[in-house]
């Protein structure tokens, strides 16, 4: 009842408001430019809220954790560089006990093969969804939280990145085994981020050899202007592309910075439409040479967007990319097909998807931390 009711006035929250007489403004003096939105400050509270002394809940109800919901490897990977880089970047010191947490928790899930598991049901107990889905991608994004964690050592308790070391140690069989293109990307990321920080050939040989599957996948897929790793288009799509110029930046090889950037710039074509950004839909993936569904946008791909995009530009140097990182950003504020903000200000959270007609107004865990990197990426 209590979101029903949200739902219905959602569109006259003051902000959106602001961006609805900006656009009457625009059109009665025949103004062409988009409104102008300003970056909110850095928040960290709603993830704060939503989590616990075990881990980060999974979902909410409104902005009201849903303990029921337990809790994922995948969004404590996420909390875990969000808030070490509020740690590590922005001398925020409240971040700490959540990032031992989110550490702790990571190590909870890590199986004796080198392994791990995702779904934690709120009794603290692993459940049957582990053996129902697959579970790479959740590997990969561990392995890359864990990386990007190493490569703040000095900054933490030397026991804590003792830790994080063991572990991304211990996943090495299982990084020579990956094949989900998205769990190659992941861990390619947190590699380089591990390399950067303690140089050695063995990592580095880790990335060649994932980076080398990508384009292999690459290769098999780019054809009749589809310059993609796959037939399709689903989510998180921009790891895909960003992580070969990570390969490219450890190894100089040229191959992955060319082919990361011709598949990069295929992506945005397909994203990008005018002065919007309109990722794929989670209702339907795009298909090669099929139409995609037009609506069912989650902010996980916009902030994967936002993040490569810096990324490009960081490498290319190319104002293109500058200018599209801002747009794509801006999704969050109000540049989107509804003119409506997806951030909540006064949460610190997001919602968590963007329809035909309305926004969905829980505030999970997933969507929070991915808009918080994405902020931090702007700055």
């Amino acid at each position: 009842m209590r979101i029903a009711g949200l739902q219905k006035t959602a569109s006259t929250a003051w902000e959106n408001s602001a961006i609805a007489y900006a656009l009457l403004f625009n059109k009665k003096l025949d103004i062409t430019a988009s409104p102008v939105y300003s970056l909110p400050p850095l928040n960290t509270e709603h993830i704060k809220r939503m989590s616990r002394g075990f881990a980060m809940i999974q979902f909410s109800k409104g902005n009201r954790p849903d303990i029921r919901s337990g809790y994922t490897l995948d969004d404590n990977a996420r909390a875990l560089i969000a808030l070490s880089q509020m740690y590590a970047e922005r001398k925020d010191v409240s971040c700490e006990t959540y990032i031992e947490t989110y550490l702790n928790f990571i190590c909870h899930c890590l199986q004796t093969d080198g392994s791990f598991l995702n779904y934690v049901h709120k009794d603290i107990l692993f459940t049957s969804q582990n053996k129902e889905t697959g579970l790479e991608d959740s590997n990969g994004r561990a392995i890359m939280a864990l990386g990007y964690f190493i490569s703040h050592a000095g900054k933490f308790p030397d026991a804590w990145t003792l830790d994080a070391i063991r572990m991304i140690k211990q996943t090495f069989p299982v990084i020579a085994r990956l094949q989900s293109p998205r769990s190659m990307a992941f861990a390619i990321k947190g590699l380089y981020c591990y390399w950067r920080k303690y140089p050695s050939p063995e990592i580095c040989s880790f990335i060649k050899l994932l980076a080398d599957k990508l384009i292999n996948c690459y290769r098999q897929n780019n054809e009749n202007k589809w310059s993609w790793f796959e037939a399709y288009l689903t989510y998180d799509n921009s790891v895909l592309s960003e992580s070969l110029l990570y390969a490219f930046m450890a190894t100089d090889d040229a191959v992955y910075k060319e082919t990361a950037k011709e598949s990069f710039d295929f992506l945005l074509e397909k994203t990008f439409t005018g002065d919007r950004i309109k990722v794929v839909s989670n209702q339907g993936w795009l298909q090669k040479e099929r139409e995609g569904q037009k609506f069912g946008e989650q902010p996980i791909d916009v902030a994967g967007t936002v993040i490569a995009l810096h990324t490009f530009y960081t490498v290319f140097k190319d104002e293109v990319y500058l200018t599209k990182q801002k747009t794509a950003f801006n999704w969050f504020l109000g540049n989107n097909h509804l003119h409506q903000i997806i951030y909540n200000p006064a949460t610190g959270g997001c919602y968590d998807g963007l329809e035909e007609n309305n926004i969905n107004l829980n505030q999970g865990a997933e969507s929070a931390v991915c808009y918080l990197i994405a902020r931090l990426a702007m700055d």
